[in-house]
């Protein structure tokens, strides 16, 4: 992997991780309150698991193959 690629990984999973950060903040304020219709709370509970999921995908690729 170049130098550009692992830069540009590393930026999208900033990314990745502060978007998740946000919605854990926003699902756990509107738990709280009951604020939310429980359709939008589990919408946003979906998101914020396929957020995770690409977190994890971008850190195995940054990780290097300890076989290789």
């Amino acid at each position: 992997m170049s130098d550009l690629d692992e830069e540009l990984l590393r930026n999208k999973l900033d990314e990745l991780r502060l978007e998740h950060r946000d919605l854990d903040d926003v699902i756990h304020r509107f738990h709280m309150t009951g604020a939310m219709e429980q359709m939008q709370l589990q919408r946003l509970k979906k998101r914020k698991l396929r957020l995770k999921e690409l977190i994890v995908k971008i850190e195995n690729q940054l990780i290097p193959d300890i076989l290789a």
